[in-house]
């Protein structure tokens, strides 16, 4: 009870903070996101993350899967493989990194 009474305070008092922001703060945060991530320095480091993540998981996916073998259900390596197959296009991802 203790944690749902802490949650709606913090969610009170933001809300509050916030709607005296007012509209003028909020599209100088949205601007200064967007600013922030058309940023080249910043998408070279999000894509660069992306790459090694990819390839983290990827090296994980078969270590995991040489010790597993078979038990895994199908739905899960379905997932996985879909996700493999997505990741391998040259088009953008979600977050604007190329997939690489």
């Amino acid at each position: 009870m203790r944690y749902r009474l802490t949650f709606a305070v913090g969610l009170v008092v933001g809300y509050v903070l916030g709607t005296r922001a007012g509209r003028e703060r909020y599209e100088q945060l949205k601007k200064s996101a967007r600013q922030v991530a058309q940023n080249p320095a910043v998408r070279n480091t999000a894509e660069s993350a992306a790459q090694n993540n990819r390839a983290f998981a990827g090296k994980a996916f078969h270590a995991v899967s040489e010790k597993v073998g078979d038990k895994v259900p199908d739905s899960i390596s379905e997932r996985v493989r879909g996700l493999r197959e997505r990741g391998q296009g040259s088009a953008e991802d979600d977050w604007g990194t190329s997939n690489t």
